[in-house]
């Protein structure tokens, strides 16, 4: 899995019992700065795409098949031990509008690299059948975090921001809140040449400037019914930027971004009244954030995924693993009261070994 964060990709080696998910062994591997400048500048449009979006699907094929092998042989199996390899690719474009999601990653290459069966395009499927694409995520949150002795609220912060909510009933819905680490992240690579606000430190020197968040959450996206679903094709450096004054100091700016993306996800949630929350992604190492989390939902219970079981960083690569399980035996996987989709559909397409 790699996701809006453009940090690199998570591996994982997952099973799936009867009862919960469980992963067996994991693997990172970073991007290198000049890939993740080229992603990123694939998010929004440029000259020469057709032939970036290839050269670096096939540069991405290599990444994950990299980390694929060091999962492998971090886990003990072999390769005959593993049905397939999902893999989500690298979203370039989300525009569900205009019925597509793109995601690159070469997975004919992958397969041939890996010798493994591959499951990718996950998100075409449900945009065909007039849903958003995203977010997939909440239906294995159901499997791997549903009770039915509470309503529960999982919340993914990736560099966009999630919530699923799971009731008691098995049900579920979810959407994007919107930013989760991305904003984040693209001040910090603007003002302290790092990749991302090690621990919170950074925004914990500054404070919350009242008139950039109400500038900020005036966004129309927040305000909109679900389903819906954003990226990085509104949420980036021209929207945020847009909103700024010089007076606001850089490191309040950070402090400003973490309340935005923790009121975010605290008001999809102000209406569904969870019994526990539970929160996974990236963010969910960012103590500054899940301590603000804490104080505005408060008094229900936030916890890292990590205490229910799967590492925080690992959940979605755990999730699209599930995912190619499903497509490999056809199971339909429903996520209408998710993304909208008219109906169950199989999300992925196959490339055998």
């Amino acid at each position: 899995m790699s996701g809006t964060s453009l940090d690199g990709v998570d591996a994982v080696l997952a099973e799936f019992p009867p009862d919960r998910p469980r992963v067996i062994a994991s693997a990172h591997r970073p991007f290198d700065p000049e890939l993740r400048r080229d992603l990123l500048a694939l998010t929004t449009r440029g000259g020469d795409e057709l032939d970036r979006c290839a050269r670096l699907g096939n540069t991405l094929a290599q990444v994950y098949a990299d980390a694929v092998a060091a999962a492998l042989e971090a886990s003990g199996r072999s390769r005959q031990s593993v049905l397939a390899v999902g893999c989500h690719g690298q979203t370039v474009r989300h525009r569900p509008d205009r019925g597509y999601s793109i995601q690159i990653g070469n997975a004919a290459l992958l397969a041939e690299l890996t010798g493994l069966t591959v499951v990718c395009d996950f998100r075409s499927r449900d945009v065909a059948a007039g849903g958003q694409g995203a977010p997939l995520v909440p239906a294995f949150h159901r499997a791997a975090f549903g009770n039915r002795s509470e309503d529960r609220a999982v919340v993914n912060l990736g560099g966009i921001a999630n919530v699923s909510l799971l009731r008691r009933d098995g049900s579920a819905s979810g959407f994007d809140t919107g930013p989760g680490n991305c904003l984040m992240d693209l001040w910090v690579g603007r003002h302290l040449d790092a990749s991302y606000d090690r621990d919170g430190a950074w925004a914990k020197t500054g404070r919350v400037d009242p008139g950039l968040l109400e500038r900020l959450l005036a966004e129309p996206y927040f305000s909109a019914k679900p389903p819906k679903s954003t990226g990085r094709e509104l949420f980036n450096d021209s929207w945020l930027t847009a909103r700024l004054h010089d007076t606001v100091e850089p490191c309040d700016v950070q402090a400003t971004l973490v309340e935005l993306t923790a009121r975010g996800v605290a008001n999809a949630l102000k209406d569904f009244d969870p019994g526990s929350v539970i929160v996974c992604g990236g963010g969910a190492r960012n103590p500054v954030l899940m301590r603000r989390l804490a104080e505005l939902l408060s008094p229900v219970a936030v916890d890292s995924s990590a205490r229910h079981g799967i590492d925080p960083q690992l959940v979605e690569a755990a999730a699209f693993a599930w995912l190619a399980m499903r497509a490999l035996s056809s199971s339909a996987t429903d996520l209408t009261g998710v993304t909208g989709a008219r109906g169950p559909r199989v999300l992925g397409a196959i490339y055998p070994a």
